[in-house]
C-alpha cells in the first residue's frame, strides 16, 4: 500500500513540475513575443558616448536610419533634414547611426562625422555612436529591427535603410534605401503615426 501511495505522490509531483515548467516556459516566450516588435528596452550610445534609453523617446515618433558619409545616397541626409525640420514640432526625430558595414564609406571618427554632417547637410537631428549593423557584432537594436514580425526579417543591405517606429515604441515600417526620405510613401507613412496617441 505505501509503494502504491508513493507512486501516486510521485506521479502527482511530476504532472505538477511538468506543468508548471511548461507554463513558465509559454510565459517566457509570450513576454519575449511582446517585446520583439518593440524597442523600449535597448539602450544605445550617442556620439559623446552617453547611454541613451530608446524608451525616452517614448511619446516620440521615431526613423532609426543607418547613415554613411561617402556613399552615393549620402546626399539623403539633405531629404532626412527636410523633413525632421517639418514635423519635429509634432513629435518625430531622426536617430541616425553611421555605420562603415557597407563598402568601408563611413571611415571617420565621430567628431569628423559629425563635422562633415554639419559642414554639407546642415544636420540637426541626432547622431549616434557609430556601429555595426551586419555580423557577429551587430548592434541590438539592429538586431531587433531587422528580426521582428512586423518588417521583412532580413539584415540590411546598405546605407540609408529607414525604420519608423511608432509614440510607443513599436516597429511599424521599413524602407529600403532606394526610397527617398521625402518620398510620399514615407510621408504619409510618418503622418500616419504623427496622428496616433500612446
Amino acid at each position: 500500500m505505501k509503494l502504491k501511495l508513493s507512486v501516486i505522490v510521485f506521479f502527482l509531483t511530476s504532472v505538477l513540475f511538468l506543468s508548471f515548467s511548461a507554463v513558465s516556459k509559454y510565459s517566457v516566450n509570450n513576454s519575449g513575443g511582446e517585446l520583439k516588435d518593440n524597442i523600449n528596452d535597448i539602450s544605445v550610445l550617442d556620439m559623446e558616448n552617453h547611454l541613451v534609453k530608446l524608451s525616452d523617446y517614448n511619446g516620440k515618433v521615431l526613423m532609426v536610419v543607418n547613415v554613411a558619409s561617402e556613399c552615393g545616397y549620402t546626399p539623403q541626409y539633405k531629404g532626412l533634414e527636410e523633413i525632421y525640420k517639418k514635423y519635429s514640432s509634432r513629435g518625430f526625430e531622426i536617430l541616425a547611426f553611421p555605420c562603415n558595414d557597407f563598402g568601408e564609406q563611413e571611415p571617420g571618427t565621430n567628431e569628423q562625422i559629425q563635422q562633415f554632417c554639419s559642414a554639407n547637410y546642415g544636420v540637426t537631428f541626432k547622431l549616434f555612436n557609430k556601429i555595426k549593423v551586419l555580423g557577429e557584432y551587430k548592434e541590438p537594436l539592429y538586431e531587433r529591427l531587422t528580426n521582428n514580425s512586423v518588417t521583412e526579417n532580413s539584415d540590411i543591405k546598405w546605407n540609408f535603410e529607414k525604420f519608423l517606429i511608432s509614440r510607443d515604441g513599436i516597429i511599424v515600417a521599413r524602407f529600403k534605401t532606394k526610397i527617398e526620405p521625402t518620398s510620399k510613401e514615407v510621408i504619409n507613412a510618418i503622418e500616419e503615426q504623427l496622428k496616433q496617441q500612446n
